[in-house]
């Protein structure tokens, strides 16, 4: 009989404990709101070549998702003129999450290069467990649609930004870590949120502003600079608003610089 009160035991701690993980994966948002609209110049890096040639928009408005509150985060990235020509990228993601910034479904649509890739991620919360339909098309041909479960907290491209906008940065140090879970495709991937300290960057709006550096390093193939995949510049204000963004590229790297923004919250 004590055995089984043991077992029993065991089971609703466990049971408590996974409901309390995904729990925690609700956080509350102060640094957003639906309305707020950034605006980007695109710059092209790859060997010499360090180009102006495109444009990007990074978009929130507040939705409607299958009857509850949410935000469409938007995030659009196209190069124009000799960059283009260079490697082209038309891309669009979209990143619907709730108030508690938790993922319900993230879209991209790629053209780079001559590639063209689909992508999709249905996020379903039950419990303890978050299940993930995770689909992606390349070049028309369906390379996976299946789903992927975990407890753990789990985000997208977008997502991501969102919630590192609205985590606190007090009383850290250059070099520290803060450990999210990534999903890559179908995969989830160990991902660390590296904080580099504070720097005073230029946007092109002509304003200089006290910035936030983050190193996003995913720890995944598909990467093959971890340090370098993901790296933004937030403003050191209330707002943390995405200054610069430097994403990786299979054929080199975008640099996305603020030019306008409008419908801030704070």
């Amino acid at each position: 009989m004590k055995k089984i009160y043991t077992i029993l035991l065991s089971i609703v701690a466990g049971l408590l404990f996974f409901q309390t993980a995904v729990a925690q994966c609700k956080m509350k948002n102060t640094a957003f709101n639906g309305g707020e609209n950034i605006y980007y110049n695109l710059y092209y890096r790859y060997g010499l070549i360090n180009a102006k040639g495109g444009v990007g928009a990074l978009i929130t408005t507040n939705t409607n998702y299958s009857g509850q509150d949410a935000y469409k985060i938007s995030l659009m990235l196209n190069t124009t003129g000799m960059v283009g020509n260079i490697y082209n990228v038309q891309d669009t993601l979209l990143s619907f999450v709730n108030k508690n910034l938790q993922p319900l479904l993230f879209t991209k649509d790629a053209f780079e290069g001559s590639d063209y890739s689909k992508e999709r991620q249905l996020y379903t919360y039950n419990g303890s467990s978050i299940s993930v339909r995770a689909m992606r098309k390349f070049n028309g041909n369906l390379k996976f649609d299946e789903v992927v479960t975990t407890n753990k907290c789990t985000y997208d491209y977008l997502s991501l930004i969102a919630y590192a906008r609205n985590l606190d940065f007090t009383g850290m140090r250059p070099g520290e870590n803060m450990y999210v879970q990534f999903l890559s495709g179908r995969n989830f991937v160990n991902m660390y949120i590296r904080y580099k300290g504070t720097s005073r960057v230029k946007a092109d709006n002509g304003k200089t502003y006290d910035a936030i550096q983050l190193a996003m390093i995913i720890l995944d193939d598909a990467f093959e600079d971890k340090e370098e995949a993901i790296h933004v510049s937030l403003s050191n204000d209330s707002n943390k608003v995405p200054i610069i963004i430097d994403t990786k590229l299979k054929i080199g790297s975008i640099r996305a610089v603020m030019k306008s923004c409008n419908g801030l919250r704070n």
